[in-house]
């Protein structure tokens, strides 16, 4: 069973993410802000980190940064979420540090599959 984290300031995204991820086996904890991550992350350490890019006080991107700064979490793969997609909005999430990027409305059909080719392509480059 993967363990993942999923951070969303949205209750009807974390809900619908937490439904879709454990019905494909993985085992959903979650935050609704970045601090709020990075205090759970003290004690746990997931497999899957899925981070909404827009949090109120500190954005998902400081916080993929700042977990990318610390050897504990180099094998964590990070995907990052976002409504408000804009252009060049994905390059910056990669150098940021995420694995992946995707825009809401998540695409409840195809995420599984992108998730498992994540987790794929990250454990074999580790």
């Amino acid at each position: 069973m993967i363990e993942a984290l999923i951070v969303d300031d949205a209750p009807l995204n974390l809900k619908l993410l937490s439904v879709l991820l454990s019905s494909h086996g993985y085992r959903v904890r979650t935050a609704d802000t970045a601090e709020q991550a990075l205090e759970i992350l003290e004690t746990y350490l997931p497999e899957l980190l899925i981070v909404d890019i827009r949090l109120p006080g500190m954005d998902g991107l400081t916080m993929v940064r700042t977990l990318r700064s610390q050897p504990r979490y180099r094998d964590v793969v990070v995907v990052a979420v976002t409504a408000s997609a804009m252009k060049g909005d994905e390059e910056v999430a990669l150098a940021a540090g995420c694995d992946s990027y995707i825009t809401k409305p998540i695409d409840t059909r195809t995420l599984p599959t992108h998730l498992a080719h994540c987790m794929s392509r990250r454990r074999t480059t580790t």
